[in-house]
């Protein structure tokens, strides 16, 4: 899984917060590693005057399913991180149950042929001898 972080000029934290992220990311998500190909990151600013003006962004990309994209809005980009992966944990934790579960179980496709057909739902009140 390849963990890209950016930020846009009015964000600090350089390669700090890169490092942290990545870190925070690849034990946090390695549930999904090997499902996952790539997440981005993407941290700006709005600039606007509302105070949660921090944009957090995390897209991650499933091997062979469309990317899945997550956003959060906070005062601190600590704040906006955390919040965007919590949002990804919960929408990957879904979409990896849905594609390998199903109902907590096995398909009835995968499961194996019953030894004898005629006897398939029939009731015995006494073992055979």
């Amino acid at each position: 899984m390849q963990i890209q972080v950016n930020t846009d000029h009015n964000i600090k934290g350089g390669e700090g917060l890169a490092t942290f992220v990545t870190a925070d990311l690849a034990s946090g998500m390695s549930r999904f590693s090997g499902w996952l190909t790539r997440v981005e990151v993407h941290f700006s600013e709005d600039g606007g005057s509302k105070p949660e003006d921090t944009k957090c962004v995390i897209e991650a990309r499933p091997g062979g399913k469309q990317p899945v994209a997550v956003t959060h809005h906070a005062t601190t980009v600590d704040d906006a991180y955390a919040g965007a992966a919590h949002k990804l944990g919960r929408v990957l934790d879904s979409l990896y149950s849905r594609a390998h579960d199903h109902k907590g179980s096995d398909s009835i496709r995968h499961m194996p042929a019953p030894e004898d057909p005629e006897r398939v739902g029939a009731i015995e009140d006494e073992p055979r001898a």
